[in-house]
């Protein structure tokens, strides 16, 4: 299967992204390949796009700076978005600072976890997973509010940090930092089938 798939550019950790979406494409999509994305012609033709963490106030600006806030909110691939991504796809955010995408019916507040000091790895429990995966919050959000149409798919003490709406997938931490390509294999297997 041919095709594409975007990591958004701005700001964050995009080469982890690339790096293991690349990886998780492996054998078993071979003629796929993974690009970033700075421009908002540049989303035509993908079949899905990550969103990186990052500071989401400053990736919020530059995405309304680039132009980009319309056509990612009416992308009709799937999003796979991680901690400061998740804050972007939401429908409702604690902050006035960031404009969501509202791609997903949840609400999202932002550093709910603390600090960047709280900044912690730990092994929690995801629905559709066998065994605990290897989670990395990094001053990350939490979800609030899930709407109807969002299956939640994991909840720490501190709230929901990992939620699903059809083929958007929204994490509070960062799969890409875990080298565990479980999420993403999970992603791809909603995205195509």
């Amino acid at each position: 299967m041919a095709g594409k798939i975007g990591v958004l550019a701005l700001q964050g950790d995009v080469s982890e992204h690339i790096a293991a979406f690349g990886r998780a494409l492996g054998t078993d999509y071979p003629e796929m390949v993974v690009v970033p994305v700075r421009r908002a012609e540049q989303l035509a033709g993908l079949d899905a796009i990550a969103l990186p963490g990052g500071e989401s106030t400053t990736i919020s600006r530059l995405i309304e700076k680039n132009g980009m806030h319309r056509p990612l909110a009416e992308f009709e691939g799937g999003i796979f978005a991680t901690c400061a991504g998740m804050v972007l796809v939401a429908s409702e955010v604690d902050d006035p600072r960031v404009h969501p995408l509202g791609v997903m019916d949840i609400r999202v507040e932002r550093n709910a976890f603390g600090r960047q000091a709280a900044s912690h790895e730990s092994y929690i429990e995801i629905l559709g997973l066998g065994e605990p995966f290897h989670a990395v919050f990094i001053r990350a959000p939490v979800v609030s509010r899930a709407g109807l149409g969002v299956a939640v798919l994991a909840r720490t003490p501190q709230g929901i940090v990992a939620v699903r709406q059809g083929r958007h997938m929204a994490f509070s931490f960062h799969p890409e930092l875990s080298g565990d390509l479980r999420l993403h294999r999970l992603f791809l297997e909603n995205l195509f089938r």
